[in-house]
Parts: C-alpha cells; structure tokens; sequence
C-alpha cells in the first residue's frame, strides 16, 4: 500500500506544486489546501470571529487563489501570497456583516465564547494554582480579547499576523500591501492598546496573596 504523499515544508516545495498546479495536477492543489487550510481558518477567525463564516471564508479563500495561481511567480513565499488573498476576503465579508446587523451581532457573540484558545474552557490547575488565579488569568485574557476586538481592522490585522501568526514584519507588509514602517507603527499602536486595556487587572492584583 502507497501512502499518500505529504505537503512539502518548504517555500521551494511551494513553489513547485503551485506550478504542478497550473499543469493540471489537482492532487498537488490538494496537498496546498491541506497545508495551510487550518492556518488560514485560523487567520480568517481572528478577523471574522463568526464560527459560522470561517469554513465558508476559507474555501472562498483558496478558490480564489486557484484561479489566480498562474499570476504567482514566486517572488514572496507562498503562504504569504495566500494569506493576502485570505485578507482580502475576510475584509469583503466584513463589509457584508456591516450591512447584515444579525448577522454582526452572531459576530461579536462568537467573539466572546470557546474558540478562543485563551479564553476556553477545561484548564487545569497546576499546584501552584488556585480558583482565584486562574479567574484572574481569565480575567486577563478577555481584557486582552475585548483589546483585540475594539482595534481597528488594520491595527487588529498586524499585530494578528506578528503576535498569532508569528509571522515576519517583511512578510506582514507584504499581506498587508504596506510598508514595513507603518506595520511597526500599526502593532506598536496595537500593543499599546492592549497594555492600556490590561494594566488596570494587573495593577488591581499587585500586593494580593492568592
């Protein structure tokens, strides 16, 4: 039995599936979407928040990077290229929750629930931990949560893809169509944001015996 083969790891290997795709190998196209289709899920769900949209987001995604695959030349590393279309969408349907009130309000509940890693249910205490601790550690999280979610998009997008994503300032300025300058700028300004919205917690729990 032949096991099926896995997705390159690197931009070289990227690079050659997308031109195995161009060629008429669906197969390889496949293997990108299995790449990068929980990155980009991810991604898309940072922005969007809405569970419901993300599997939707991301198809529309990668169907839109199909048809363009023979504009790639590889000039920036695939992932990057992908993750700009992946904005570019999520933007679009942003626009379209902005004129569908039900369906922002389904946005900004989804925000606040499980699907947030930070934030979801099911952590253990460590023995160092108590009840109070670790409500305080939730605390903080949703602080930073709510911080993340009062930025504007633009602000939210960088310091997403830096702080989540992990991904370069050279890269982000290449998803974002921006120079590096002004993501610096934008994730300085994000982060400031966030430290403003969390510094009253952390302050509030100097001096307190847990």
């Amino acid at each position: 039995m032949t096991a099926s083969p896995s997705p390159p790891a690197s931009p070289n290997g990227d690079l050659q599936l997308v031109e195995r795709t161009v060629a008429g190998d669906q197969r390889a196209f496949e293997l990108l979407v299995l790449k990068y289709q929980r990155r980009i899920e991810r991604l898309i769900g940072r922005m969007v928040r809405d569970v419901d949209l993300v599997p939707d987001i991301a198809q529309e995604t990668f169907i839109r990077a199909y048809r363009a695959l023979h504009q790639f030349r590889g000039e920036a590393q695939f992932y990057t290229w992908l993750y700009r279309i992946a904005v570019n969408t999520a933007k679009k349907a942003l626009l379209e929750m902005k004129r569908n009130p039900v369906l922002t309000e389904s946005a900004l509940r989804s925000s606040s629930d499980e699907d947030d890693e930070t934030s979801g249910p099911g952590i253990e205490l460590t023995s160092d931990e108590t009840p109070e601790t670790v409500l305080a550690a939730q605390e903080i999280a949703a602080a930073v949560n709510a911080a993340m979610e009062a930025l504007p998009e633009e602000l939210r997008m960088a310091v997403t893809l830096r702080e989540i994503e992990g991904l370069s300032y050279e890269d982000i300025a290449s998803t974002m169509g921006c120079p590096i300058g002004t993501v610096r700028s934008r994730i300085f300004r994000a982060r400031e944001a966030i430290s403003q919205r969390v510094k009253p917690l952390l302050e509030r729990q100097t001096g307190k015996r847990w």
